[in-house]
């Protein structure tokens, strides 16, 4: 993979994954942590599918995908990519956003793990009340 001009950069969050998206011009490849994102995905191939989402919806594919991603597990860093490759289309190619929204892929999922509280077993479940 050679170096090109930079198009566009975006970021995409999901649970503790973070992936930080660069669109260069290409042929529509997604490249993830230096691997292409059949392989890094090779074990969930519907995590692929997930990703290539905003791709197939897009009209033209004249753009490489370089993604960084880390934190959370497979399917969490998928939908990460998702976003984060959601949002470069967009800002290369405004006039979809009514089809981004319409399959919400612009909207971000802001569920995360609640925090554990003192005086608590975890989040929420409390010690066993004895009366006696």
């Amino acid at each position: 993979m050679t170096s090109s001009p930079l198009f566009a950069k975006a970021v995409g969050r999901r649970k503790t994954a973070i992936a930080n998206l660069s669109l260069i011009p290409g042929s529509g490849k997604i490249y993830v942590n230096n691997y292409l994102a059949k392989d890094f995905f090779s074990s969930h191939l519907s995590r692929y599918l997930v990703i290539y989402k905003p791709f197939i919806i897009s009209t033209h594919i004249d753009f490489d995908a370089k993604v960084k991603v880390r934190g959370g597990g497979l399917p969490k860093q998928s939908e990460a990519v998702q976003l984060s490759l959601a949002r470069a289309l967009l800002t290369a190619q405004p006039k979809n956003q009514r089809v981004f929204r319409e399959n919400y892929l612009l909207t971000r999922d802001s569920r995360e793990k609640e925090r554990r509280k003192y005086g608590l077993k975890k989040a929420r479940k409390a010690p066993q009340f004895s009366k006696r």
